[in-house]
């Protein structure tokens, strides 16, 4: 479903009832699009999301953590200076359009109460957020500065008068009297969802598809079924995520319309959590660590070819004797080498004077195309000294950047800065601008619970797996990892876990590498004390040995509960 007028008025309802008389304490900014509220209500904090993402565009309650940036856009410092301590007087839906109202009230340096607007378009890529001053209907700012050369029906600019977007003509599905709504049920030459979209106001498509299907069910009983259907929205009783074979649904109601495997929420904004949020953080990190995937799969492509032409060279030594041979028969027969030959043939002494046809470069001597296959021996005899070193060294590096894109695919927006770090550290990646950046916050290992309520830590980047396997752990915790593929570093805080624990810390192992898509995906598992990095191996390498081995699926699932038991912890 799309946050169409009807959602958008069950969510005006939930926040209502949560937030309305809470007082503004902080104002985040986290992405470019995206607003983050926290309003204190009821001794308790809640985080308000108005999101104005071409492809997320929502209005909800998260508990999704978000990055708060060192330097505050301009937006938020204006939202700053108007709203923080600001009280929420009233949210409220435009009709049954996607367009929110947020009134809050505040007093200026003199004293004065203002009321000023906080107003969420929810419309695709059109959606913006705009603040304006309620008294004069004037724009303070807006979250994207649209003028008059990009949009000939208003401008959303500070200082303009604010414009409301253009309004539907149709009913309001909410508020439409029973005989309008009978006439235009009735008159239908064919009842299905378009024409109910046309007729009614704020109807997204699987909201209208939905409603059609209900009625087409009773055809005797249209108003009744009206009647229900729109109670039971207003009770937002049973928000539902649908996921059929194609696609996922998020509903206020469970919908007859849509066949397939459903979860159920306590609230509409937890539903939000649970479809936006795996959706909108690979978005993010996209964006943010599409710089960073770009320069490691170049590094990665050069380490390859590398690869390629020293092994290349390897087998090229194989024929170095050959090489020796030629010369040394240039060298014993040399008289019988005539001059300016591109060839010659001599016999072989090697093996029982047969003829050997021998290549000649004709611009020079016969002593010096002997001298030329000895280079070539020398040369190659000391290559091999150095080539099975190299290809080690391009491998260990190959294994460390494969590891570093792993890790970006399951990043959260929150790891991007700390791999970024890591690269720099690396000299994979330059530090940007000449002025002195600000250190991130060195993040955490992942923290999970088994079923048996054992500690289980995960490293999201090869520092982090440095640092858990190497200073963290205890020399009896049980380390595991992917075997032979890149993955995190995963540390039962147990000397002695049970079979349950050890098969739910190797479906971690499993899930945060790169086989986390694959079947009976092979875990290794050992004590610490076991596992060793080499000197001046790359972050997040280490060998290690008297392992044993596990075979598991990973299972989403598995991880979420695992998640819930630490949240339990807390």
């Amino acid at each position: 479903m799309s946050f169409d007028g009807v959602f958008t008025h069950g969510m005006v309802s939930e926040l209502s009832e949560t937030l309305v008389s809470g007082r503004i304490s902080k104002i985040h900014q986290p992405y470019e699009n995206e607003i983050i509220l926290v309003i204190r209500t009821k001794g308790k904090n809640h985080k308000l999301l108005l999101s104005a993402h071409p492809s997320y565009t929502r209005v909800q309650l998260t508990e999704i953590a978000y990055a708060n940036p060192e330097t505050p856009p301009n937006f938020v410092m204006m939202l700053r200076k108007f709203l923080e301590g600001a009280i929420l007087e009233q949210i409220h839906q435009v009709n049954n359009d996607r367009v929110i109202h947020f009134t809050f009230t505040k007093r200026d340096e003199l004293g004065d109460l203002q009321n000023i607007v906080l107003i969420v378009e929810l419309m695709g890529r059109h959606s913006t957020i705009v603040l304006i001053n309620k008294e004069n209907g004037k724009i303070l700012d807006a979250i994207k500065h649209i003028g008059s050369s990009q949009n000939s029906y208003r401008s959303l600019l500070p200082g303009a008068e604010y414009i409301d977007p253009p309004k539907q003509e149709q009913e309001n599905p909410f508020s439409a009297n029973n005989e309008k709504v009978f006439e235009l049920l009735s008159k239908a030459i064919e009842l299905n969802g378009s024409y109910l979209q046309k007729n009614f106001q704020g109807l997204g498509k699987d909201t209208a598809d939905e409603l059609a299907f209900q009625l087409n069910e009773r055809p005797n009983e249209k108003m009744l079924v009206w009647q229900s259907f729109w109670t039971a929205i207003e009770a937002k009783t049973n928000p539902t995520l649908t996921i059929t074979e194609k696609k996922e649904y998020f509903t206020p109601l469970p919908f007859a319309s849509l066949e397939g495997k459903q979860e159920h929420f306590e609230s509409l904004s937890q539903l939000l959590d649970a479809f936006y949020g795996g959706k909108a953080e690979k978005d993010r990190v996209k964006q943010q660590g599409g710089e960073l995937i770009h320069k490691i799969e170049n590094e990665l492509k050069r380490n390859q070819s590398k690869v390629v032409k020293l092994q290349q060279t390897l087998a090229d030594t194989e024929h170095a004797e050959n090489y020796r041979r030629d010369g040394e028969l240039l060298t014993t027969f040399m008289t019988q080498v005539p001059k300016g030959a591109e060839f010659v043939e001599l016999p072989n002494y090697y093996e029982e004077d047969q003829l050997l046809k021998i290549k000649l470069n004709p611009a020079l001597t016969p002593n010096q195309n002997a001298q030329k296959y000895f280079q070539k021996y020398q040369k190659l005899k000391n290559a091999v000294k150095v080539v099975h070193g190299q290809i080690e060294q391009a491998n260990q590096e190959i294994s460390y950047l494969e590891s570093v894109l792993a890790q970006l695919e399951i990043a959260g927006p929150m790891d991007i800065e700390m791999i970024r770090e890591e690269l720099i550290e690396q000299e994979y990646v330059k530090k940007r601008g000449p002025k002195k950046q600000k250190q991130p916050k060195k993040s955490k290992p992942e923290e999970f619970y088994s079923s048996d309520g054992s500690l289980i830590l995960v490293g999201r980047n090869n520092l982090q797996n440095d640092q858990l396997t190497l200073r963290t752990a205890k020399k009896t915790d049980i380390w595991l990892h992917a075997k032979d593929i890149p993955g995190s570093h995963v540390i039962i805080k147990d000397t002695d876990p049970s079979d349950n624990t050890l098969r739910e810390a190797a479906n971690l192992a499993a899930y945060y590498s790169k086989y986390r898509l694959s079947a009976q995906v092979p875990v290794d598992y050992v004590q610490v004390k076991h596992v060793h990095k080499p000197n001046g191996a790359k972050p997040g390498y280490v060998i290690y040995e008297n392992q044993k081995t596990i075979y598991v699926t990973p299972d989403e699932q598995l991880l979420e509960t695992l998640k819930r038991g630490r949240d339990k912890s807390v």
